[in-house]
């Protein structure tokens, strides 16, 4: 039981790396190959979501701020 445990976080801490690269818009062929092979689209689905959330969240943060001063 722990080893699907270990492989669920792995999977979905893989899904957080490939998702930030993504945002970079910077990866290796070799790297996207590796990742496609390993992680959850369920996961990908989720952390893009989220990730893009948390972009617009700070760029109204940071427009609010601007405009304040």
């Amino acid at each position: 039981m722990s080893s699907v445990a270990k492989a669920g976080t792995a999977s979905l801490w893989r899904s957080m790396r490939m998702v930030a690269w993504s945002f970079l818009g910077i990866r290796k062929a070799s790297g996207l190959e590796d990742d496609m092979a390993r992680v959850n689209p369920f996961h990908v689905i989720v952390v893009g979501i989220a990730a893009a959330a948390l972009f617009v969240v700070g760029l109204v943060i940071l427009v609010n701020w601007v405009v304040a001063k």
